[in-house]
């Protein structure tokens, strides 16, 4: 029942969350307010990518393949049913034989762009202070400008990221964003425990699973 009524609720959820951040578009205040236009534009987002996911479970319903929809998302075939597809069945925790859950972790897309854009900023004590202790042991600080002055001579100059895909594998949300490099693309990986501590960062190849 709880499905059904957000789904239900969608619409008017799309159409205000649009609708407010239109007027702070057209109507700025006199004194910039910060970051309320970003947070108007952050909750559309949110509920557009709800929106986005009822469509293609409703697009899978009337029969169209992961390709066709591949195609109208831009993407590959594999990375829309990663995204968007539905499991056969619920994963079994292999320790417990409970049920494990696929929720992932909330806000984990803004957090690993967070992440990424601190280690090209140079930024480490901030992103070191997030990191569980596997982490904290395998990835000091040093290595981490070391892992910047890598990409510099591999890739050249950082320029920029795109959307977050966000997923849970096990016990760990992880986040796989787009970035692009002087000289080509990447993709950036960063895997959070069920605390919210970065259990994983990684800058891989862009085809790289």
């Amino acid at each position: 029942m709880t499905r059904v009524s957000d789904e239900q609720q969608l619409p008017t959820q799309l159409e205000r969350a649009a609708q407010l951040l239109a007027d702070a578009l057209r109507h700025p205040p006199a004194v910039p307010s910060g970051l309320s236009a970003v947070q108007l534009a952050v909750a559309l987002r949110q509920v557009a990518d709800q929106a986005l996911a009822s469509c293609v479970q409703q697009a899978r319903a009337a029969g169209h393949t992961w390709q066709e929809l591949g195609d109208v998302l831009q993407t590959t075939r594999q990375a829309a049913f990663q995204r968007f597809g539905r499991p056969v069945a619920t994963m079994a925790d292999p320790r417990t034989g409970l049920p494990m859950t696929e929720e992932t972790l909330p806000g984990a897309a803004e957090l690993a762009l967070d992440v990424l854009g601190a280690l090209f900023e140079g930024r480490d004590e901030q992103i070191a202070a997030d990191f569980d202790e596997t982490m904290r042991a395998q990835l000091p600080l040093a290595k981490l400008a070391d892992v910047r002055l890598q990409l510099r001579d591999l890739v050249g100059a950082y320029e920029g990221a795109g959307e977050p895909f966000v997923r849970r594998i096990g016990h760990h949300t992880v986040v796989d964003v787009p970035l692009e490099f002087e000289a080509g693309p990447m993709k950036g990986r960063v895997a959070y425990d069920q605390d919210g501590r970065i259990a994983g960062l990684f800058v891989l190849n862009p085809d790289s699973i």
